[in-house]
C-alpha cells in the first residue's frame, strides 16, 4: 500500500534561536553580513549543517526577520539551502508568500555565499528587493561545491526584475568559513554531472 507523508517539516539547530538574539538591528550591510557569516561558522563548528547561512532583514530598519542555515545533510533534504530556509521562515513569520507585497516593508536577503542555481530561481519568487552576498560562487566551487547552471549574467537578470544586488561584502570572512569546512572534512555534496 502506498503511503506518502501528510506534511513536510524540518528542525532548526538548537543554537540558532539564541544566536539570533545576539543580533542588534544595524543599518550597516557589513554588520548584517558579519552576523550571517557568524551563523555559517557556527553551523560548521556545531556540525549542524553546511558552511552557508542567510538572513532576511527589513531593508530600511535592519530588523532581523529570519535566519537560516544550510540543513541539507542533517535534515536529508536537498532543498534546505540557507537561502531557502531563511526565505521560508520569513514567509512563515510574516504570513505572506510575497515578501514584496504592496504595503509591506522592503526586504533584503543577506547570504554568506552567492546563490546556487536553485536559490537563484527562488529569489525572484520570494519578493526580496535586495540581495547581499559575501563569498563568490567561485569560492564555493574552489572547495568542491557545484553551484549548478546559473546564468553568467545572473546579476543583470535580478536587476532587470527590480532586485538590487550587492556582492563581495565581507568576502574574505565568508570564504574563510568555506575553507574551514573543507579543512575539517565537511562533506561536499553535489548534483550528479554527465
Amino acid at each position: 500500500m502506498f503511503h506518502q507523508p501528510h506534511h513536510i517539516d524540518f528542525l532548526l539547530p538548537e543554537w540558532l534561536e539564541s544566536y539570533s538574539n545576539t543580533y542588534k538591528p544595524s543599518a550597516s550591510l557589513e554588520e548584517r553580513m558579519r552576523f550571517v557569516i557568524g551563523a555559517a561558522r557556527k553551523n560548521v563548528e556545531e556540525g549542524s549543517g553546511g558552511p552557508f547561512a542567510a538572513a532576511v532583514f527589513e531593508s530600511g530598519t535592519g530588523r532581523l526577520v529570519s535566519l537560516g542555515v544550510n540543513l541539507v545533510l542533517t535534515q536529508k533534504s536537498s532543498i534546505l539551502h540557507a537561502e531557502m530556509v531563511a526565505i521560508a521562515l520569513a514567509q512563515k513569520q510574516l504570513d505572506a508568500y510575497d515578501l514584496g507585497s504592496p504595503g509591506m516593508s522592503a526586504h533584503e536577503l543577506v547570504t554568506s555565499t552567492e546563490p546556487c542555481a536553485m536559490c537563484f530561481g527562488a529569489i525572484p519568487w520570494s519578493g526580496i528587493r535586495h540581495l547581499v552576498t559575501g563569498a563568490f560562487s567561485e569560492d564555493a566551487r574552489a572547495i568542491g561545491f557545484d553551484e549548478g547552471p546559473k546564468p553568467e549574467n545572473w546579476i543583470e537578470e535580478f536587476e532587470a526584475r527590480g532586485i538590487r544586488v550587492t556582492t563581495g561584502v565581507e568576502r574574505d570572512a565568508a570564504r574563510d568559513v568555506l575553507q574551514l569546512y573543507a579543512r575539517t572534512g565537511g562533506h561536499i555534496y553535489n548534483s550528479r554531472k554527465g
